[in-house]
């Protein structure tokens, strides 16, 4: 028995033969899509950081890219000191046209650094996928999964559904009882909230509420004069709306 062959092979059978290795070697190396995630506390802007300065020692160029750091400012802040200046994305910017705005004027871009990556849109994501296939990009995003609800955040599921590389930030944050803290629990006058916008920006320590609102449109009316922070809680106490011993400051407990 003779086997027919197909003399248009269709490249979408499972089963069609892979390209040679030759052939390989002469198609364009895609980008990546890089997604670190973990909870508050856990370092993701000072990884962010240092992946910018290991990359740029290589001699490549890239770009910083942040939607809604805490300082409040156009930059990438760590807990740890560390600070560099960013571009920061509103709701409707094309990531593309800003990368293809630095080619324009003679800067090449071999990497993108997105901090706080949770807040960006579901298209903004996908234009980083583009970016990645298409122009070779590689794109390192860094985040938090979750919000206040333990829902991802919109940006986050996308990135969860389109990353060629999900990494959760290996420094690990411990809730008051001692055991891994994985939810953000958001905090006023002692009390975790359940309620609220879900783009809300504080630190684990106290802040203005009126001063830390991103959102335009709050669900309810709340004092100017309360003071919200985050705290990072495992889930049985998360769930329970337990914040352990006193708070002093800073989001540090009391060791007395």
């Amino acid at each position: 028995m003779t086997a027919v062959e197909n003399p248009d092979p269709d490249p979408t059978d499972a089963l069609s033969s892979a390209p040679a290795w030759g052939a390989r070697r002469e198609l364009p190396i895609a980008g990546k899509v890089k997604f670190c995630y973990g909870p508050m506390d856990c370092g993701k802007s000072t990884l962010a950081l240092q992946i910018d300065h290991n990359l740029a020692r290589q001699g490549r160029q890239g770009l910083l890219l942040v939607r809604h750091d805490r300082s409040g400012t156009p930059q990438i802040t760590s807990r740890i000191g560390i600070t560099r200046t960013a571009v920061e994305l509103d709701p409707g910017t094309d990531v593309r046209v800003l990368v293809r705005d630095s080619w324009a004027a003679g800067r090449h871009v071999d990497y993108l650094i997105v901090d706080e990556a949770q807040f960006l849109s579901p298209t903004q994501v996908e234009q980083l996928g583009e970016l990645a296939d298409d122009a070779h990009v590689d794109v390192y995003c860094f985040g938090i999964a979750t919000d206040f609800r333990s829902e991802l955040f919109p940006g986050a599921r996308r990135l969860f559904e389109l990353a060629d590389e999900l990494q959760p930030v290996q420094v690990e944050v411990l809730c008051w009882c001692g055991l891994p803290g994985r939810f953000n629990a958001r905090v006023r006058d002692g009390r975790v909230l359940r309620e609220g916008d879900t783009v809300f920006v504080a630190d684990t320590e106290e802040v203005s509420e009126s001063a830390a609102e991103v959102n335009s449109a709050p669900t309810r009316a709340q004092p100017e004069t309360t003071t919200v922070r985050y705290q990072v809680l495992c889930r049985r106490h998360y769930r329970r709306g337990d914040l352990g011993p006193t708070v002093s400051h800073q989001g540090q407990l009391r060791l007395t």
